[in-house]
């Protein structure tokens, strides 16, 4: 299930209103113990630490959740990054020196039997009764309340920590895959692109490029770049993009600005996509101004990026 973006918190009868983690969305089954990516991937063997203390729970759960990395009093999203691509030896280094943590928002299983087409509130409530008698830090039950005030000093007062916004549910609603049924209020605007090119080498990228699939073509386009990365984004791109061969689908030039001379730049393989924070302004298919770089999304499918210039799919 999805949220779209809201740009003020709705407020009504049945609405519950929870934290935005800043993490990688997770769905865990137990007995066995099993993590899987919001693309169904398995990734127990980045999240050892996580994968042990799940061993606690009843078996026959199916769990909605997000895995956050909380370092030096805020959440860290570089050392989930930094997991992402570790070996099963370097994973289980990091799980000591930088332990995750499984944030539960849903119960989609119990017993073995589905609970998916009962309503938030029912779900909740069997969730509530799983983590009673949950005692390993490791393990969070997400907040939640029905109080909008309280929403809103979530929204303010946690933005230092990391947490980027609300999450915004109706109680009444069954669970709905892959459909947009919640909604969120972020403390930022921020969707994401598709990485082309890069300016400059790859080894040393300068800014990026920014491609989108533009359904009227059938083909992934030029919709923008980045504004200039410092030091350490650029060493944690080179890290993530690969030289692109002769079948890339843009030429070996383009045009900086409207109107300038076009400029060489290397070229990417099209498979990383990354999070950015573009304003309003839009010409000829493309963002006007420079976009900023928030993050790499390594946990976000090419499929799962808007097409042309939506905030989301």
């Amino acid at each position: 299930m999805l949220a779209r973006t809201v740009t003020t918190l709705p407020v009504g009868e049945g609405l519950l209103y929870e934290p935005k983690w800043d993490g990688f969305r997770t769905f865990v089954a137990t007995g066995p113990a099993r993590i899987f990516s919001k693309s169904h991937r398995p990734v127990n063997r980045q999240w050892p630490e996580l994968v042990k203390v799940l061993e606690s729970l009843p078996g026959g759960l199916l769990l909605d959740g997000e895995v956050v990395c909380w370092l030096d009093g805020g959440l860290n999203f570089d050392a989930l990054l930094r997991r992402n691509v570790a070996g099963r030896d370097r994973a289980r280094a990091l799980a000591r020196a930088e332990p995750a943590h499984f944030v539960a928002f849903d119960l989609l299983r119990m017993d073995g039997h589905d609970l998916s087409r009962r309503s938030l509130a029912y779900r909740r409530a069997r969730l509530e009764e799983v983590f009673d008698a949950v005692t390993d830090p490791h393990l969070d039950l997400v907040w939640q309340t029905d109080d909008p005030a309280t929403a809103r000093e979530w929204f303010e007062g946690l933005r230092g920590v990391g947490i980027e916004g609300l999450v915004i549910k109706d109680s009444r609603r069954a669970y709905s895959p892959g459909r947009r049924r919640w909604d969120k209020l972020k403390s930022r605007l921020t969707t994401e692109a598709i990485v082309g090119g890069v300016v400059g080498s790859v080894h040393m990228p300068r800014a990026l490029l920014l491609g989108r699939w533009k359904p009227e073509v059938d083909k992934l386009v030029l919709v923008g770049r980045t504004t200039d990365l410092d030091g350490h984004q650029q060493a944690v791109i080179a890290d993530l993009v690969h030289k692109a061969g002769s079948d890339h689908p843009w030429p070996p030039t383009y045009t900086p600005t409207w109107g300038a001379d076009r400029a060489p730049y290397s070229r990417v393989r099209p498979e990383l996509v990354v999070e950015v924070e573009p304003d309003v302004a839009v010409s000829h298919g493309r963002w006007r101004h420079p976009v900023k770089y928030i993050r790499p999304r390594p946990d976000v499918q090419l499929g799962e990026v808007p097409t042309g210039l939506d905030l989301e799919r």
